[in-house]
């Protein structure tokens, strides 16, 4: 029987999405010239050509499953099959882990007969709320002896534990054989805790969120491998509702996503999928592209041959992998690979931002054609690049760039407002904070440029700057100083006259700071009298009243606004489910003072949905770690590969998860050797030169500073390629 389920092998760029896309397309096409789909079946007709089963079932609307690897990947695709097919069948977009929560969600009520669980709704836990939760269950048995033997700190020991769940459900382990798969993987280390003793918290924390309702991702994907998959009423209606599925990049699913695919194509589902071999970005965050590829063998299998066009892939490839694996090897590279070489790593930074400037300021390329790529990307390099690039009017877009909320001035100022109307939070606030407060709070949004292109034109910084103020840094230092009253319990703000020398502080400032200080006090009344339903509406009452004020705030801004409303949201969901399963007792405000702690930890960053801004893609130059620019599929013409020495881009840019090699399913609870590391660091380095040069369509440019940001010698598997470069810039070529 011929399979009409497709395998779509190929590198980056070399149109597998498009396959993809042109296969349904062809489908749907079939379904056309086969109008009378369901009488045939019915008469018995045999059918004819080569058309897949569920384009003759039509009269059960079956849907189409799209599944890709991130949340950009799967707005973009399933944008695209939409518009190909002018929105004619029903297409369902979304990730993995995506699909899975929404089908544990909507079949809770199954979940809840075969499981016995409590019938309540279920409440999502964000990776920051579930690391709190499970710190504050597990930290008595979590002795100082224990962090001792895990040599790590106890936030980094929590992180570690969960990420073990999150990895086995991934894999399809129950929670039950975790200690088993460790105690292979570990053999005899006697530097790691028992597993044994790992596997107990693990149980006790999910059964714990099951009780109360709370689900997290690994909790997610546990219930929906484990018991949603077998069971025979969840697979019929999943199987009626879809008829199709197409998964891009199945190189970056967990292990579960084939359990899913098999079970479609065992009920008469068709399949299309594309596989990267070059790809898995993922690997080591809970994907599994081995076992995935074993999919192929029920499919059709189509490779896509040849190089991506317009890039350096078939040039240069082969080169440099040769000189990574072989460094004594003597080869040169081609002029379209250039190195940048400086002593310290300040000064390759500014190299680095000043050949981008003068090239794009001589045209030979456009802000949007480049891209910075780093193993890593500290404060200092982010801060650095984006100063310089800007100050000479070339935007930078920092792609998924995930900061603190607490780092935004304008969330400080909210926390400190929240302090500021409720009792008992005095201890949180002190005069910086307040005089920060005032600044922020005082601020008003100049009328924007009317012209469209000038617009276009402004940067986030542009718009920022255009942001006036009417208590100044100085003014609202001496307010503080002479007008905030320490207490613990109920901080206060005098009026402007208790400072003796108030007429320097001006009529503007003043009357600002008169305005902030009526809306305080009348925020405290309506508190005292309960009015306040809670503080999510406090701090939505201060944005509109401060910060919106009917103006357009930069994207930045507005995101991080957002991402604080949101979690504050989330926060006191959690906050009410946890009070109604056990009441405890609390000091009244004890909710708000963890809140701002969790905050001011920095554990929750700006993301809010949508990611992006709306409208088209930003001309601006942009600047991600290795990690972040090859998850997003982006190509340039011009690549800069920053700190070419580092050892980090032997790791991908990414850290692997505490325990991941142990749940790949080709070597379940395999120890994993020195060796093992060797061959996968050799083998993640080839996929990611690989996979870049399929990106790159003009010049690379290496820029390798011989001393680290701690000062040490960078001697790093991308050393030969910059030893092999023909075309150096140095410190003296740009001076």
């Amino acid at each position: 029987m011929v399979s009409h389920s497709v395998w779509i092998v190929g590198t980056s760029r070399s149109g597998k999405t498009a396959r993809l896309v042109e296969q349904f397309c062809n489908w749907v096409t079939s379904e056309k010239q086969y109008t009378e789909s369901f009488y045939t079946k019915k008469t018995g007709r045999k059918k004819t050509g080569d058309v897949p089963e569920f384009l003759y079932l039509k009269q059960t609307e079956p849907g189409v499953l799209v599944l890709a690897a991130n949340d950009d990947n799967r707005r973009e695709l399933g944008d695209i099959i939409v518009t190909s097919t002018l929105g004619k069948y029903p297409v369902r977009a979304k990730t993995p882990l995506g699909f899975f929560q929404d089908e544990v969600i909507l079949f809770w009520p199954l979940l809840i007969n075969s499981l016995n669980l409590k019938a309540q709704f279920p409440v999502r836990l964000r990776p920051e709320t579930e690391q709190e939760l499970a710190t504050k269950l597990w930290r008595p048995q979590l002795d100082e002896e224990i962090l001792r033997l895990a040599g790590v700190n106890e936030s980094r020991l929590v992180r570690r534990i969960l990420d073990l769940l999150q990895l086995a459900a991934y894999s399809g382990i129950p929670c039950e054989n975790i200690a088993q798969i460790l105690s292979k993987g570990f053999g005899e280390n006697s530097t790691t805790l028992e597993p044994e003793f790992l596997a107990s918290l693990l149980l006790d924390w999910r059964n714990w969120c099951l009780e109360r309702g709370l689900l997290t991702y690994g909790i997610i994907t546990e219930l929906y491998s484990q018991h949603l998959l077998s069971d025979r009423n969840y697979q019929q209606h999943l199987t009626k509702r879809y008829q199709a599925v197409l998964a891009d990049d199945v190189d970056d699913y967990p292990s579960v996503a084939r359990l899913l695919f098999e079970l479609l194509l065992d009920r008469g589902a068709v399949g299309a999928f594309s596989y990267n071999p070059d790809g898995a970005v993922r690997l080591g965050l809970g994907a599994d592209p081995n076992y995935l590829e074993g999919l192929a063998e029920r499919c059709r299998v189509e490779i896509l041959n040849g190089p991506p066009p317009e890039s350096l892939s078939e040039q240069l490839t082969k080169q440099m992998v040769e000189l990574v694996t072989s460094p004594m090897v003597l080869l040169s590279l081609p002029k379209t690979v250039h190195s940048i070489q400086t002593t310290s790593r300040a000064q390759l930074l500014r190299q680095t931002a000043e050949v981008i400037a003068n090239a794009i300021q001589s045209q030979q390329v456009q802000p949007e054609e480049v891209a910075i790529i780093a193993p890593g990307l500290d404060a200092i390099a982010r801060y650095t690049l984006v100063e310089i690039l800007v100050k000479q009017n070339i935007p930078v877009e920092s792609l998924n760039d995930q900061r603190p909320l607490i780092s935004s001035p304008v969330i400080r100022a909210l926390l400190t407002m929240l302090a500021l109307v409720y009792p008992g939070l005095g201890r949180l606030v002190d005069r910086d904070a307040v005089a920060e407060m005032l600044v922020v709070l005082s601020r008003k949004q100049q009328p924007p440029e009317n012209s469209t292109d000038a617009m276009n034109r402004v940067s986030t910084r542009d718009a920022m700057n255009r942001v006036s103020t009417n208590i100044d840094p100085v003014r609202a230092g001496l307010i503080a100083d002479y007008c905030f009253v320490p207490h613990p319990d109920r901080p206060n703000l005098l009026p402007v006259s208790a400072f003796e020398r108030w007429d320097r502080i001006g009529y503007a400032a003043t009357t600002a700071y008169s305005e902030i200080l009526q809306w305080l006090e009348q925020q405290r009344s309506q508190q005292e009298l309960r009015l306040i339903p809670s503080p999510i509406s406090l701090l939505d009452r201060a944005i509109q009243r401060f910060l919106w004020n009917g103006s357009n705030l930069p994207y930045e801004q507005l995101a991080a606004l957002r991402e604080l409303l949101e979690t504050a949201q989330h926060y006191w969901e959690i906050d009410t489910r946890l009070r109604q399963i056990a009441p405890v007792e609390t000091m009244p405000y004890t909710t708000i003072i963890e809140f701002i702690q969790l905050l001011r930890r920095g554990t929750i960053t700006a993301n809010a949905y949508p990611v992006r801004p709306i409208g088209g893609a930003r001309k601006a130059v942009t600047l991600a770690t290795i990690f972040q620019y090859r998850s997003s599929r982006r190509s340039h013409q011009w690549h800069f590969w920053l700190d070419a020495g580092s050892p980090l881009w032997a790791k991908g840019g990414a850290a692997t998860l505490f325990g991941a090699p142990f749940f790949l399913r080709d070597r379940l609870g395999e120890p994993w050797t020195a060796e093992d590391e060797k061959l996968a660091e050799e083998q993640r380095l080839q996929r990611i030169l690989t996979d870049l040069l399929s990106r790159v369509s003009e010049r690379v440019y290496l820029c390798h500073s011989d001393l680290a940001v701690n000062g040490q010698e960078q001697i790093g598997p991308l050393l030969p390629l910059v030893n092999a470069c023909v075309t150096v810039i140095s410190e003296s070529t740009v001076n």
